[in-house]
């Protein structure tokens, strides 16, 4: 195969560590005039511009961007795709807006058509954000699994996603069942893990919709196929950690639920945790588990507020979700811009290169895929984004009056949209202009 190299020179900023490990000033990497080497798919050089230009050969194509800033592919760890149809739906809290508009969006996805026009759209939306990995959601129909991967493998993307797993509760029309589920769930997995850049998370919606048998399968899948994902719901809404004690009072409140049918793991994400308490914490974080905190979801549903300094002091891997149904936006800038407030109205502080960590490396770490996406270091994969400057007037006048980075990238979270995503990349190729 014949190397293929590029160059693209702008602003660079990446994500080194996590700022509550390391501190602000250790965290990250901001080249004013950098350049990033691409070789096959993957980033072979970054640098300041005056440092990396002399050795380049002459005959290299260079793209160079004015007024711009180059970061990671953003990540979002926890979204939905069947949801797509129904974002921004009004007026109701968790348990009622499932019935209301969830479920019956949901029931679509039985038709393939549809779910192939669904997923095209879906991805669209994600890279139009600039988001290049997300960690998603299918229907109960494992044809949603199959439309969503087949559009993501033509643009050699690297996503993770599951068929959902829901044999209760939920209405006869959208259920499964623990064996359906489970052999469905295997076809999917033989046919879509670890093809391309594509990776397979077993996915019981929550606790309350999965019977102890069908819990105790998706258990059983993770122990059958040892480098799969697990991605559910957990402490979102007080209703509904009332409603999974009195479905299991056996067990010693939600996280133990999932903790006894061994869902619990360095590859598991849990959605939510806005009601988790210190030692569900401590517990998530011995295991390796992570979680996707969702501010647009969690303020819209009125669910809570995530408690971000806990996580940190328990050293939880902690990754930021859209959550597009109940989130408002595809846009992972706009959700930092409702991160930032959550804090604010708890007391705290959410610094831009915090901001930055959970929305490139914290992901990344979360999904343990920090070898491969969430920064720009040499060797890992070429998906990155170019910020517009000048997106909209307003930014564009805003970002004159910046004095330094951290302002800049501030700015750019709260005033910033999909409109921000000059470009996408993703293993090297362009997958998105604006």
């Amino acid at each position: 195969m014949p190397l293929t190299r590029k160059a693209y020179r702008a602003a660079i900023l990446h994500s080194l560590a996590d700022p509550a490990e390391v501190g602000i000033e250790a965290s990250y990497e901001y080249f004013e005039d950098g350049l990033l080497v691409i070789e096959n798919g993957r980033i072979s050089a970054l640098g300041h511009a005056s440092d990396l230009l002399p050795r380049l050969p002459a005959d290299i194509d260079i793209t160079h961007y004015q007024d711009a800033l180059i970061t990671p592919g953003l990540i979002d760890t926890h979204i939905h795709l069947p949801q797509t149809g129904m974002v921004g739906a009004y007026g109701e809290q968790l348990l009622d807006w499932l019935n209301t508009y969830t479920f019956p969006c949901e029931s679509q996805f039985a038709d393939k058509a549809h779910a192939e026009e669904v997923a095209d759209v879906f991805i669209k939306e994600l890279l139009r954000n600039g988001t290049t990995t997300a960690l998603v959601f299918g229907s109960v129909h494992p044809q949603s699994v199959n439309a969503f991967f087949e559009a993501a493998e033509k643009l050699d993307l690297r996503m993770i996603a599951g068929k959902v797993m829901m044999d209760r509760n939920a209405p006869d029309y959208l259920t499964d069942t623990a064996e359906s589920s489970y052999q469905q769930s295997k076809a999917l997995i033989e046919r879509w893990h670890g093809k391309g850049r594509l990776h397979y998370a077993v996915t019981p919606r929550f606790a309350p919709t999965s019977t102890p048998e069908q819990l105790a399968l998706a258990g059983q899948l993770l122990g059958e196929y040892p480098d799969l994902y697990m991605q559910t719901h957990i402490s979102e809404n007080k209703q509904e950690i009332e409603w999974v004690k009195a479905l299991f009072p056996e067990r010693d409140g939600y996280l133990d639920v999932y903790d006894h049918y061994k869902l619990l793991g360095e590859r598991s994400v849990f959605a939510h945790g806005v009601h988790l308490c210190d030692e569900e914490c401590a517990r998530l974080a011995e295991t390796g588990s992570a979680v996707a905190f969702c501010p647009t979801s969690n303020l819209f549903l009125g669910s809570g507020l995530f408690n971000l300094p806990m996580a940190e002091k328990h050293k939880l891997n902690v990754g930021l979700g859209t959550d597009v149904g109940g989130g408002t936006s595809f846009s992972l800038l706009q959700t930092l811009n409702e991160a930032y407030k959550v804090m604010q109205l708890q007391g705290a502080r959410l610094s831009p290169f915090k901001s930055l960590y959970l929305a490139t490396l914290g992901g990344a770490r979360a999904l343990r895929l920090e070898d491969r996406i969430g920064t720009l270091q040499p060797g890992t994969d070429a998906d990155f984004i170019v910020l517009d400057y000048n997106a909209t007037p307003l930014l564009s006048y805003r970002l004159k009056q910046a004095n330094n980075i951290a302002e800049t990238l501030f700015v750019l979270m709260t005033l910033g949209d999909d409109r921000t995503v000059l470009q996408t990349y993703a293993a090297g190729n362009r997958v998105h202009q604006r």
